[in-house]
This record gives structure tokens, C-alpha cells and sequence, in this order.
């Protein structure tokens, strides 16, 4: 037809389909009419399985036409229309053939798909189905078609030698996906549901899969420390260097020294004076804390904040706490120990390190006995964190952007379109819109 080069264009196809005519349906939408454009794949790509592409000998005219919606023109939207036959696949049997203009199962063009990918890495849930006049569950179905594409055209894997390994929840009811993180590029390489030592174990597989000999490139690893962790480095990445992550070794100081606090905190309210009555309550009086019982329940601050970042007054109740309760300050002091270690050269860290432990050991202070078995059991991925400057600060840096989008997805279906979301963001391979360059990597 005349304009067939025109009409290419403006619905988004390439030469490889036959523009046929194209026709305004007045009745449809709700009155507003559609632009239905009736096409065909050339020749040459005709009688191709859908799913796989190969050749496949012709099986049946299938369900007759069928519709693809596109992006739309102006205020229209806008059809792509055509037959659509069932070839025989030697692989998959009866399936319908495969066109040029949208995947296999797609009810979308695939310029469609591409635009609410990008829309999806770029504005809010009510932006993308508002503007595309789509179901937001439809979009998770678009973004997981878009990353699988995207995924089977690159290797994600590809030098990878240093990766930071955690988990994040992403629903209610101890639902996480376990993510694993590029420490030299800061892409998110690969994610999945689950927390435990047979979904880490899919990683490696993949990884395996994608080239063998890869997972003994993996030369160093940063994790949390969990046992289930370490147990599948060590069997699937023998020679890496496991190194413990900062944040979290000091995390275990600090709650340590919070198990203290409270302890010193339930010893001050039940001696004489700590507490005192305060009106009705359920099941008898209410018994508010006094005197000194008082002043260790708001010193929690004061206690968990770097000397640093103390204000005035938190300065003061430290202060405080030191002249009252040399035991809770003990424990403050045992605290700022694991912190100031990782400030240190390497050298240095080492003995500080063991000179930490040794007053661990003996302050009669069970809730740090107890944290310096922990530190001894982790004392080589601690030093190796130090020596190698790794920590997760990349891997949480992930999971904050990964925190924000479960927020913007909230309302899909299962984690795959949550994952693939997550993969197009901060994979290092965005969607481009249609008809511009792809963006340049992170």
C-alpha cells in the first residue's frame, strides 16, 4: 500500500512486516475508537516456531486473528492485527509462529514492552499505568519479558572475581531474596528468592553455567557472616577470601552492649526508689521508672552514637553512666573496641584485635564472652576485611535502591517481576526508550 513506509514508523516496525491496510474502529473503546493496522511478517520470517525460531513445517490456521496492542498515537490507541497460525516445532510441538513485531505470548508490541520498562526504571507505579492505561500487574509482565531478553543477549557474569553476598526482606512474613553484588562495578549481578544454602547454591550453578572455571575466578567475598554463607563458599569457592563485613561485626557490639543496658537498666528498677507509682493501669498500677533506673532508659542513644556524633547532652549522660555505672561503661568502652579495629592498618588491627578478645574474654560481661567467640570464630574474614579494604557497603548501597523499588512495585503478583525490576535498574543494562540509543552503562 502507498504510505506503507509511514505507517511502518509511526506504529514502530521494521521492514520485516507487511503493512496490509489499516482501518479506524469508531465502536471500540468505549466509543473512542482504535486504529487497528493490519499486518503480516514478510515471507522470509514466516513459519517460524515461536519460542525457539527455527523452521517448523506448517500445523493448523490456529485461533484465528488475533491483536497486539501498540503504542499508542496522540490520545488513540492503537492495534497491530494478523493471523495467527500454529507450525509444528520438532522441540515444541504445535505452537503459534513467531512475529517479528512482539514475543512469544505477548499481548504487546514490542515497542510497547520497551516504553513501560523504561517508565518503570523511571517514575511512579500511577505514572506508568496512567500514562500506558495499563494494569500494574501487567507491567511486572512486561518488565519480566523485557529482562529476560535483555538477559539472554549478555552475559552478566563476565569478570567477575570480587562479589558481596546478603539478603534483603521484601514482603511481610520473613520473605527475602538473597542478592549478589559486582564489588568492582556495583552492579547487581544476580537475585533470587529465598535465604538459604540451597538458593545461594543456584548462584553458583548459574555462574558454573555460564562458564566454566568461573566460579574459581571468584578471588574474594564479603558477606554477613552466616554460617549457611560461609558453608557454600567454602565448598564452591575454595580458594576465595572470605571477608567479614564492618557494619555488621559492629552491629554485634552493639547489641551486645544493648543486652547490657537493659540488665543495668531491670537491676536500677527493681532496687529501692526505681520505680514509682503512676495511676491505674491494667491488671493494677502503673510503675514508671525513677531516679537512676530513669537516666539509663534515655541514655540508649547516648550509648549507640560514634563519640564523634555525641551532642552536649548525650556527652553529659555519658559522662554520667561513667561515674554511676562503671559496668555499663565497660561495656560502652568493649563496644567502640570493634569499630576503632577497622580504623586501623592492617598491622595494627591484628593486635589491637587480640588485645580486644583477651579483655573480652575476662570482663565478666556475658553478653560480650559471648560476642568474643563469635569474633574468634570470624577472626580470619575480619582481618581479611581489613587487610583487602571489603566490606557490604556497596551490597547496601543495593539494597537501599532495592527497598525503594519492592515500595514502587508493591502489588506484584511473586518476586520475579520485583527481580526483574530490580535487574534493569541496577544490572548496568537500563532500557532505552524506543527509537534512542541505548544508555551508556553506570
Amino acid at each position: 500500500m502507498r504510505n506503507a513506509s509511514l505507517w511502518r514508523a509511526l506504529v514502530g516496525v521494521d521492514t520485516s512486516v507487511v503493512i496490509e491496510g489499516v482501518e479506524f474502529d469508531q465502536d471500540a473503546d468505549q466509543g473512542a475508537g482504535v486504529l487497528v493496522v493490519h499486518v503480516r511478517p514478510r515471507r522470509a520470517r514466516q513459519g517460524r516456531c515461536g519460542v525457539c525460531g527455527v523452521r517448523a513445517s506448517w500445523y493448523d490456521r490456529g485461533e484465528d486473528r488475533r491483536r497486539w496492542r501498540g503504542l499508542d498515537l496522540g490520545t488513540t490507541r492503537v492495534f497491530l492485527e494478523a493471523d495467527a497460525p500454529r507450525v509444528d516445532c520438532p522441540r515444541h510441538g504445535p505452537t503459534v509462529r513467531q512475529v517479528p513485531w512482539a514475543r512469544h505470548g505477548a499481548g504487546h508490541t514490542r515497542t510497547f514492552d520497551q516504553q513501560v520498562a523504561w517508565l518503570a526504571t523511571q517514575c511512579s507505579k500511577s505514572a506508568v499505568t496512567t500514562l500506558m492505561r495499563i494494569a500494574w500487574r501487567t507491567v511486572g509482565s512486561i518488565i519480566t519479558r523485557v529482562w529476560a531478553d535483555t538477559a539472554a543477549g549478555i552475559d552478566q557474569f563476565a569478570g567477575l572475581t570480587r562479589i558481596g553476598i546478603d539478603e534483603i526482606s521484601y514482603k511481610r512474613g520473613h520473605k527475602y531474596l538473597i542478592v549478589v553484588v559486582d564489588h568492582d562495578t556495583g552492579r547487581l549481578v544476580w537475585a533470587a528468592p529465598g535465604r538459604d544454602r540451597a538458593t545461594l547454591r543456584g548462584f553458583f550453578d548459574a555462574l558454573e553455567a555460564s562458564g566454566e572455571g568461573r566460579c574459581a575466578q571468584i578471588t574474594h567475598v564479603s558477606a554477613d557472616g552466616a554460617q549457611w554463607i560461609s558453608d557454600v563458599i567454602t565448598q564452591r569457592c575454595p580458594a576465595a577470601v572470605l571477608c567479614a563485613d564492618p557494619f555488621h561485626v559492629v552491629g554485634w557490639a552493639t547489641d551486645a552492649l544493648d543486652v547490657e543496658r537493659r540488665a543495668a537498666w531491670n537491676t536500677a528498677r527493681r532496687a529501692p526508689g526505681g520505680t514509682v507509682g503512676n495511676g491505674p493501669s491494667h491488671g493494677g498500677r502503673r510503675r514508671d521508672a525513677t531516679g537512676r533506673a530513669r537516666g539509663l532508659k534515655r541514655a540508649r542513644y547516648a550509648l549507640w552514637k560514634n563519640p564523634e556524633n555525641l551532642t552536649t547532652h548525650q556527652q553529659v549522660k555519658l559522662d554520667w553512666i561513667a561515674r554511676t555505672d562503671p559496668r555499663l561503661y565497660r561495656a560502652y568502652l568493649l563496644k567502640e573496641g570493634p569499630r576503632l579495629i577497622f580504623q586501623l592498618p592492617y598491622g595494627e588491627a591484628v593486635e589491637a584485635l587480640e588485645a580486644w578478645i583477651r579483655w573480652a574474654r575476662r570482663c565478666r560481661l556475658p553478653a560480650f564472652v559471648e560476642l568474643q567467640r563469635r569474633i574468634v570464630k570470624h577472626r580470619h574474614a575480619i582481618l581479611a576485611a581489613i587487610e583487602h579494604g571489603l566490606s557490604n557497603g556497596r551490597i547496601e548501597s543495593v539494597n537501599t535502591k532495592i527497598r525503594l523499588i519492592t515500595r514502587i512495585a508493591f502489588g506484584f503478583r511473586s518476586p520475579d517481576a520485583l527481580i526483574a525490576l530490580a535487574m534493569l535498574n541496577l544490572g548496568g543494562h537500563r532500557p532505552a526508550l524506543p527509537g534512542r540509543a541505548l544508555p551508556s552503562p553506570p
